[in-house]
């Protein structure tokens, strides 16, 4: 589990120092392929899609001028609801199906026209364009996600298209190279060297489907965390520490308070212990006993411990290097606060008496 740990810690930091000081995690992919151990995860370069190329088509492709498109690449029917279309006459049916082709010919035309040689596409591409593409040099990968593809198109420098008329009007991707990979039993394919220099890849490997959302949740966690400590690297004791400290505090000021706002303010105290408590129960600990030690030890000016779970005890944070972001803990507290008021402010419409209905007088 040590080894996990450092492992993961060493993948995040990574993966946000890409970023260059920015807070936006879209350029931070994170796939999940079941088999290996998790110690088997690790950081790739630029963008990996879970999809296959086309049948027939290429599977590399260097310094490829790319077009995203969300667009349906199956033949044209008669859209109009209800209607049908019968005849006694193969030689119609041929004509109609001649005539669907050539209207997703001169579709994959217009496609072509605007001098690429990929085209990545959300919808499915059905065998016809498909082949139409491969004949004439053209990648083509269908089916990528909707947030698969939007994270593309960002990191490759091009945009979603849904209509072919004006080429030039049309901001194309690129990156060095697209190639096919192998990652466990599947393919995948690699961008590499995309213009959005801070895109990477997390790939998790773990042996259960549970094991892998909850390395993926753990993973978007510490990078949340962690891009806005890069941006303010100010951090507090972690462990409970700072939550004790606080509702120390919390309770002195309840003690020297006279009124009935006391029992307020002694409220969120009892709020604040409540994250260490939490804290030990997690980690299968006595939370009575351990949150008791901590209180009495920061009641008495100790006030760098906290919960060290490696020994089940009350240790020193500050030795342990067990650090949390400020800014993160500023936050927590700010919400919780804000939502208390605002759960506090309803229940006061709630029960505040209805205005009294009296009879409207008006003047002669």
């Amino acid at each position: 589990m040590a080894y996990d740990k450092e492992h993961f810690a060493k993948l995040c930091v990574e993966a946000v120092l890409r970023l260059k000081g920015s807070t936006d995690l879209q350029s931070i992919h994170i796939i999940k392929k079941k088999g290996g151990t998790l110690q088997d995860s690790y950081l790739d370069e630029g963008f990996i899609l879970e999809k296959k190329f086309g049948v027939g088509g290429l599977k590399r492709l260097e310094n490829p001028k790319i077009l995203i498109a969300n667009t349906a690449m199956d033949h044209d029917k008669i859209k109009i609801f209800a209607a049908k279309v019968k005849t006694d006459d193969l030689a119609t049916v041929a004509a109609i199906e001649k005539a669907e082709r050539e209207r997703m010919y001169a579709k994959c035309d217009k496609i072509i026209a605007h001098g690429i040689n990929c085209f990545i596409n959300r919808q499915l591409i059905y065998n016809l364009p498909e082949q139409y593409f491969a004949d004439r040099g053209v990648m083509s990968i269908e089916h990528a996600d909707f947030a698969g593809i939007e994270r593309l198109a960002l990191v490759l420098g091009g945009e979603i298209v849904s209509t072919f008329d004006h080429p030039e009007a049309v901001k194309l991707g690129t990156c060095k190279l697209i190639e096919e990979a192998m990652i466990g039993e599947d393919k995948v394919i690699k961008f590499i060297g995309v213009p959005k220099g801070e895109a990477c890849t997390i790939v998790l490997r773990g042996a259960t489907e549970h094991m892998l959302d909850e390395a993926e949740r753990s993973i978007h966690d510490a990078l949340c965390v962690l891009s806005q400590t890069v941006k303010d690297s100010l951090v507090v004791c972690g462990g409970g520490c700072s939550e004790m400290a606080m509702a120390t505090e919390v309770f002195e000021l309840a003690r020297k308070t006279s009124t009935k706002e006391a029992a307020a303010i002694e409220a969120f105290g009892n709020a604040l212990i409540a994250l260490p408590t939490i804290l030990a129960d997690n980690g299968g600990f006595d939370s009575s006993e351990l949150v008791s030690q901590l209180r009495a030890s920061h009641a008495n000016g100790n006030h760098d411990l906290g919960l060290d779970f490696v020994t089940g005890t009350v240790g020193d944070m500050k030795e342990l290097g067990i650090t949390d972001s400020y800014k993160l803990k500023r936050q927590v507290v700010m919400s919780a606060s804000e939502a208390a008021e605002m759960i506090l402010r309803v229940d006061r419409i709630i029960k505040a008496a209805p205005r009294k209905r009296v009879k409207d007088e008006y003047p002669c």
